[in-house]
């Protein structure tokens, strides 16, 4: 910290500062509470911030900063207004700081202003404005406050009122002793895991302890973004680890109470991945209809406004997300029923509840789509048809076929061939040559779904659709071969085949786009996956060979996706956030 005996010093002393490093600038005359401070002037996910009394700048601002200050110095010297002449700037913008944020923002670069709530932070210019400042900080306990943010605003009901409570006091003490968010959601993983060990015991003190396990490590998973939001460490890195560990945590556990199902005489693979398609295919769902939707011109309907209405009556909201089984209500129901009852008893459990709150998630955005007026822009069709995931096979079709007119085309054919397939792999004979015949039907629709872009009211559903094919396809057709141990190998396939879905997902919110094309190509598209299992299913009918073909299969996928992945959100410049999650 240095002080400046004027505007010109500051200058020099900003200057002189490496340039790979974070600047601020404080009035000498703030005000306030210290984690007022913290909010403006250490949040890594902003280029440039500011609260009454004090600016900060990243690296990529600091030039701008540096301009904004040196014409802010020569215009307060010359005695010409910083502000335009029509606007009459609030007191705090009065300040050397506020000036010169007016100033960055006037020349385009982005000044976040954070929400204090009833933090203080102002710039007094008398003794008794001082006094009454030094009153209001002090009558408000900065760490109360501090403890109250680092809630997430939004949560489902358990992990409101069962988790948050005391989860918020385990983040200040590893905020305390130097523990990183990445640490403890690592921790949390590896507590997973453990329990999924547990699981795959298949005893019954084993499945007690898996059960303790799963609620610890969901403690863990809510205490890494607190600990994020408490000490203002966002990342990248964080934001991925802990969107992939959460799904990696989940269907790890379904693998071992599978294990541990076969242990004791009850094999239950198909239900296992029966639950993790479900779960893959509603998550589908949230991240299109949001990416087609949070930017839409004119984003209103009906249904919106009847949501927001209820959302002033307290207990229907509690009501609505425990309705869509959020991963705190998913998570402890799942935890108990593994302690008290069968993995069967679990997954059945799972797949009742996750399929009515499909019904009801779902139903919901459609009804708001069909009645909402709403133009989708470049970027949200740009979104959906990099969730599509359309490999070489539907690219080719939908570069020689006239693009579908109308407004629910799009869907309609992503849907009539996702029925095509997924009924040809259930209902044709095991192994015909007619399945793969519905995938080559399968592969023109979906090239047909993406010839144009994505605009229409439900063209959220092409990606949902294509996730429900291919993933649907693989299991049932596992599921009906003779091969031992195949659905434990679809699995895994689909497993890795999700990953890179969700690895997609996080890469958009992130803002640095899609996995690159190449990637795509290389593990075939959905289209192209899922005509491959079923070619297999065709040449390895009735034998040992289909289960080592899809083993080979994930192994091969996951490979390819993880490297790129890794070296990705390793070398990322995306800029830092910490993932909030969905309710589901």
């Amino acid at each position: 910290m240095q002080t400046a005996a004027d505007a010109d010093d500051a200058a020099t002393l900003l200057a002189a500062v490496p340039a790979g490093r974070r600047v601020a600038l404080v009035d000498p005359r703030f005000v306030g509470h210290v984690h007022a401070l913290r909010l403006g002037l250490t949040d890594p996910r902003f280029a440039a911030a500011t609260v009454p009394g004090a600016l900060t700048a990243q690296p990529e601002a600091r030039g701008a900063l540096l301009r904004a200050l040196r014409r802010t110095t020569a215009a307060v010297g010359a005695g010409a207004p910083v502000v335009a002449p029509d606007t009459d700037p609030a007191p705090d913008d009065r300040t050397v700081p506020g000036r010169i944020a007016v100033v960055l923002e006037a020349e385009g670069t982005a000044v976040k202003r954070p929400e204090l709530g009833s933090l203080t932070a102002t710039v007094p210019t008398d003794a008794g404005a001082r006094a009454t400042a030094e009153s209001a900080r002090d009558e408000v306990d900065d760490e109360a406050v501090r403890l109250r943010s680092a809630v997430k605003a939004h949560d489902g009901f358990f992990t409101t009122f069962a988790i948050s409570p005391y989860s918020r006091y385990i983040a200040r003490w590893c905020a305390r002793r130097g523990l990183t968010p990445n640490q403890v959601t690592t921790g949390s993983l590896i507590t997973a895991l453990v329990a999924a060990g547990a699981a795959a015991t298949g005893t019954r003190g084993g499945y007690v302890a898996a059960g303790i396990l799963l609620l610890v490590s969901f403690v863990l998973d809510c205490t890494d973004g607190q600990l994020a939001r408490y000490s203002l460490q966002y990342s990248t890195m964080g934001a991925w680890l802990d969107a992939t560990f959460d799904r990696a945590k989940e269907y790890a556990y379904y693998a071992g109470l599978a294990i541990g199902a076969v242990r004791g005489g009850d094999d239950v693979w198909v239900l296992a991945l029966g639950a993790m398609v479900l779960q893959a295919c509603r998550h589908v769902v949230d991240f299109s209809f949001n990416e087609a939707n949070h930017d839409a011109v004119a984003n209103t309907s009906p249904t919106a406004a009847l949501s927001d209405k209820l959302d002033s009556v307290g207990w229907t909201v509690w009501a609505r997300r425990m309705i869509v089984l959020p991963i705190g209500e998913r998570w402890a129901m799942i935890a108990v029923l593994t302690a008290l009852t069968t993995p069967r008893i679990v997954f059945y459990a799972l797949l009742i509840g996750c399929s009515l709150a499909a019904c009801y998630t779902t139903a919901g955005r459609l009804l708001r789509s069909l009645t909402r007026r709403a133009s989708r822009t470049d970027r949200a069709a740009q979104a959906l048809a990099d969730l599509a995931d359309s490999g070489p096979l539907a690219q080719g079709v939908a570069a020689v076929a006239p693009g579908l007119r109308g407004a629910f085309t799009a869907p309609a054919a992503a849907l009539l061939g996702t029925l095509v397939m997924i009924g040809g792999a259930l209902f044709l004979p095991y192994g015909s040559w007619l399945t793969v015949a519905a995938a080559a039907v399968y592969v023109v629709l979906s090239g047909l779904a993406v010839a144009r872009p994505l605009k229409g009211a439900l063209d959220w559903l092409v990606p949902p659709f294509f996730r429900a094919a291919e993933y649907v396809t693989i299991l049932v057709l596992a599921a009906r071969s003779d091969a031992p141990h195949a659905v434990p190998a679809a699995f895994g396939l689909i497993s890795a085949v999700a990953y890179h879905h969700y690895d997609t997902v996080y890469r958009i919110r992130g803002g640095t786009g899609a996995p690159p094309q190449w990637l795509v190509r290389t593990i075939g598209g959905h289209e192209g996956r899922t005509a491959l299992v079923a070619v297999l299913a065709a040449v390895l009918t009735h034998a040992a060979g289909f289960t080592t073909a899809l083993t080979a299969l994930a192994v091969a996928v996951a490979l390819v996706v993880l490297v790129e992945s890794i070296r990705f959100w390793v070398s990322s410049s995306a800029p830092a956030v910490h993932d909030e999650g969905e309710l589901a």
